[in-house]
């Protein structure tokens, strides 16, 4: 009886979730209720948990719930920590969690809807989910060996070689548009930058206060933390009104991204108890939390979706960045679906938490899931803004014009109606002195955000919503910023260590001070190329960023390909394999668009040369001239760094063919690098008690 009704009850399931989706890929021409969107992702994760996730770890990895891993056969107190499932799977979705899943689905808006709705929906389940899933299994089984190290360790040095470098300078692009975009959501916003600001000592007093003060009491820290965090909220806006403290967090882009680098320095050098634990620890309240809310308020209002589901701009003429539906959408929803960052948290940190294989799926594949809901989120709030009023905040400056006037024009011009008067009331009811030209996605995200929050629990309090999310993305981001500079300094302290074995010991203060400042300098460089950017710093970077994830994810499926290969499980090898093969097709696409596309909006040398031009031919304004030279520069060395990527990529990927050829063909090949079996002692003692 009960497997009948089980049954039932997943049939169910199936057939609301396939009305969901059929009502979002078929609406034309009438507004969707963003219900159905909600709707269509819980049924798929949860089809896709219960059956794809289920049939992966018993079929194609056979998780073991018998073996010690690495947590407890070397728990040496410090690094190798075995954990409660709950907490690692909190420490592990803030560490995945940065400004992917919340940036680019709102970005990808501009093409419509249902592009990146589908894609965040399909490429979780089939893609992100599998390679988060199987990278922890097989890290795992290696004594929680980092990327780079399984794929030195199974493919041999040239691939492993290859692999270390493209995964290290991918890391530098990633960190550079995190700051990137806490800086343009910052930017002349007196009431963001301290609440921003704030939530640095915040997460230091939690870490004092838990280490220190009350050792073992997390639930009291954690609410001291979360209260004071949203009273930094409500005092940022009483600083942004006091015309004597507003000055002192009114800054241009600049300055503020110098603050970011030195808050990217302290925090990968500081102890990891006094900012980056607290800060995790904080902001997977804050996430879960604010995630959840929103999605509440979306169910209790139903909102309209008012973008259309495919705009014009699916042929490239887009104004927040340059480029065709394909391949560019999925560049742009990057984390979304799939993302190689957590590929480097996947392997090297979360298995040296893991109690038990049999929490894999749930950590691995259900956290994916979790950051793909945000997506889904971040989607809802982006569409339900008027689409003028989306394109006025995220279009720069440099396409719609610099004055308001120009700006409405323009954009209304598109069939998408806007007016100075009514951005002034939405930037009046947010406590901001302008939403135009707000490029990065976060300023939107938070203005349909609060739109939302405003709804369902008071509009009274919109401009305390929108400083609210702008918060909560900066929570989001600064934490993916610190982890992500501190996993940059180890990479390089393993790299240096082979040519200075001193340098490689992570706990030297000469080695830890020298790789943090090189790594900081690496992405401060990036980041300054976004800032001084005439458009925002979005269509340099994020597509830069976009192909440069991807192609981290492709990495790790080839190492995982290969592996399962090696494994003698060639017969499951597809379920790496076609998520790999769609990744090289996309960012090889991108890559090449990047590279050799004529249109200067797309192409970085095209850009390069349409400056160059305009430069000599004496057509630019003194301010735009004087910053053209940098800019030329920063231009092509994207497209010199899209070309290295892109060949460490195919190498990586046919050094992984090469050795699957000649394991298959019965030829000598680097043995598979798995620990060998020995039985959890928590196990044992569960069975004998």
């Amino acid at each position: 009886m009960n497997t009948q009704l089980n049954k039932i009850i997943w049939i169910a399931i199936s057939l609301l979730g396939a009305a969901a989706v059929g009502g979002i890929a078929l609406n034309r021409g009438e507004d969707i209720n963003a219900l159905w969107f909600v709707t269509a992702a819980l049924c798929i994760y949860a089809i896709a948990y219960r059956f794809y996730a289920a049939w992966i770890a018993a079929n194609v990895l056979v998780i073991d719930t018998t073996r010690a891993t690495p947590a407890e056969r070397l728990d040496n107190g410090k690094d190798f920590v075995p954990t409660n499932r709950w907490i690692l799977f909190g420490h592990h979705f803030a560490a995945i969690a940065g400004p992917g899943p919340l940036v680019g689905p709102t970005l990808a808006a501009q093409f419509g809807y249902l592009p990146g709705t589908l894609w965040i929906l399909f490429g979780a389940v089939l893609g992100g989910c599998v390679q988060d899933m199987v990278t922890l299994f097989l890290s795992t089984r290696r004594d929680a060996k980092s990327l780079g190290q399984m794929a030195r360790d199974e493919l041999g040095p040239l691939g492993g070689t290859a692999a270390l470098i493209g995964t290290f300078f991918i890391m530098i692009i990633l960190i550079a548009v995190l700051g990137l975009v806490v800086v343009n959501a910052m930017k002349h916003s007196p009431w963001a930058t301290s609440t921003v600001a704030a939530t640095i000592p915040i997460a230091m007093i939690v870490g004092v206060y838990m280490r220190f003060i009350r050792p073992g009491q997390v639930l009291e820290a954690s609410a001291i933390g979360v209260i004071l965090l949203l009273l930094s909220v409500v005092a940022g806006g009483w600083i942004d009104n006091n015309a004597t403290l507003r000055i002192l967090f009114d800054h241009e882009g600049l300055t503020l991204a110098w603050c970011v680098m030195v808050y990217g320095f302290a925090a990968a050098i500081l102890p990891v108890w006094l900012l980056l634990a607290p800060r995790d620890y904080l902001s997977t309240y804050i996430k879960v939390g604010t995630i959840t809310l929103l999605a509440l308020a979306i169910i209790m209002l139903q909102p309209e979706v008012k973008m259309p589901a495919l705009t014009q701009f699916i042929d490239g003429t887009g104004p927040i960045f340059g480029g065709k539906l394909f391949p560019f959408v999925f560049i742009t929803i990057a984390c979304g679906a799939i993302s190689g960052f957590h590929a480097l948290i996947a392997s090297g940190t979360t298995p040296k938490l893991l109690i038990n294989e049999r929490d894999i799926r749930m950590i691995g594949y259900g956290a994916m899931l979790l950051e793909s809901f945000v997506a889904l989120m971040a989607m809802i709030a982006a569409t339900v803004l008027d689409p003028g009023v989306f394109f006025a905040i995220n279009s720069p400056a440099g396409v719609v014009g610099a004055l308001e006037i120009d700006a409405v024009a323009k954009i209304s011009s598109w069939g998408f109606p806007v007016t100075v008067e009514q951005m002034q009331r939405l930037a009046n009811q947010m406590g901001e002195a302008s939403l135009f030209a707000r490029t990065g996605g976060a300023p939107s995200l938070a203005v349909g955000m609060a739109s939302i929050f405003g709804s369902a629990f008071g509009e009274k309090l919109l401009a305390l919503w929108y400083h609210f999310a702008i918060m909560f993305e900066a929570i989001f981001i600064l934490t993916t910023l610190d982890a992500g500079t501190r996993v940059g300094r180890f990479m390089l302290q393993d790299m240096l260590g082979n040519i200075w074995p001193k340098m490689g010991k992570t706990s030297w203060a000469p080695s830890v001070i020298f790789t943090s400042a090189l790594v900081v300098s690496g992405w401060g460089y990036f980041l300054y190329i976004g800032v001084i950017d005439p458009n925002g710093g979005v269509n340099i970077l994020w597509p830069l960023f976009g192909i440069a994830n991807q192609m981290l994810a492709a990495i790790a499926l080839s190492v995982a390909t290969g592996i399962l290969i090696k494994s003698d499980k060639l017969k499951y090898a597809w379920v790496t394999g076609l998520p790999l093969l769609w990744l090289i097709i996309i960012t090889s696409s991108a890559a090449w668009e990047k590279i050799a596309s004529t249109d200067v909006r797309v192409g970085f040398f095209a850009g390069a040369n349409d400056l160059v031009a305009k430069l000599a031919s004496g057509s630019m304004s003194p301010e735009k001239a004087s910053v053209a030279p940098q800019l030329i520069f920063n231009l092509q060395l994207d497209a010199w760094l899209t070309v290295f990527f892109v060949a460490l990529l195919w190498l990586i990927v046919f050094d992984m063919l090469r050795v699957c050829g000649r394991y298959l063909a019965g030829k000598p090949v680097p043995p598979l690098s798995e620990t060998p079996h020995r039985p959890s002692r928590w196990v044992e003692d569960w069975v004998r008690d």
